[in-house]
């Protein structure tokens, strides 16, 4: 009895091994595949997330660009326009004044200076 006893309990433990090896590899096979998973997923999420990023910064820069455009016509326009304010309180400034005035207005309207 003994024998076979000790035969079985080999029997069951070979048998037993390999049907727990099976599980054991099927079990990490399955933990593998959701930590690929995982990890796919959030390699698809960084690169979504720096392509939006990258666009969110293309759009600000060209924002940026436009704004600075703007600026710049506009800080040109104050220039000029300061340096004629100045030139009209320079000497014979009014008379230079009225020099442009005569080439913007042209020669067959009637203007009238108010003193």
């Amino acid at each position: 009895m003994s024998k076979s006893f000790y035969k079985n309990s080999i029997f069951q433990k070979k048998y037993l091994g390999s049907v727990f090896t099976k599980r054991q590899q099927k079990h990490d096979n399955f933990v593998s595949l959701i930590f690929l998973i995982i990890k796919i997923s959030f390699s698809l999420l960084a690169t979504i997330s720096l392509i939006r990023l990258g666009y969110s910064s293309k759009v600000r820069l060209t924002r940026l660009r436009e704004i600075e455009d703007s600026f710049l016509y506009e800080k040109h326009r104050f220039n000029v326009l300061t340096n004629k304010f100045d030139d009209l309180f320079s000497s014979e400034g009014e008379q230079r004044f009225m020099k442009d005035q005569d080439q913007i207005i042209s020669r067959d309207i009637i203007r009238v200076i108010w003193r």
